[in-house]
């Protein structure tokens, strides 16, 4: 089992990247800022169990934001070793499915925490802003479940 978990949190991680890499290469593209939203998920998530992000010197913007592209590594690594745990535990698809159900279960595990904290209400989002969060999340899901599933077959 550890093991499984350890190749999905491995997959994961060249999946975070070229989520990440897809993202910045949209905001080069076209000029576009980068979302202030997973920062603003953490700081009410912070705030909300009752323990703020520290500001001692005037910098918890630059602490919320540190800690909202973590937060996303974490997601994105986390969705990665549930998905290979799934997989060993018998729930198999195709890669090209399996890899739009781990893109899809990144994508609601970032956006969910967003539409209940009242940080952003994806149901007023253009179909840019919808592009932007989905192409990316289903390149991760892809390359994700693709690496989990190449790892097995190389056992």
């Amino acid at each position: 089992m550890i093991e499984s978990i350890v190749r999905g949190g491995m997959a994961s991680a060249a999946g975070t990247t070229v989520l990440n890499a897809v993202t910045y290469a949209d905001m080069a593209w076209r000029g576009r800022p980068s979302s202030e939203a997973p920062a603003q998920v953490v700081e009410r998530i912070a705030q909300d169990i009752g323990y703020p992000v520290p500001d001692p010197k005037g910098d918890l913007d630059n602490r919320l934001s540190g800690l909202g592209a973590l937060s996303g590594i974490v997601v994105g690594c986390g969705t990665g070793a549930a998905v290979s745990a799934l997989r060993r535990a018998g729930v198999r698809m195709p890669w090209w499915l399996g890899g739009l159900a781990t893109g899809l279960l990144a994508m609601t595990a970032t956006d969910l925490p967003m539409a209940r904290l009242g940080v952003s209400d994806p149901t007023t989002w253009s179909p840019k802003d919808w592009t932007s969060d989905v192409v990316p999340h289903l390149l991760y899901g892809l390359v994700t479940y693709g690496i989990v599933t190449a790892a097995e077959r190389a056992d």
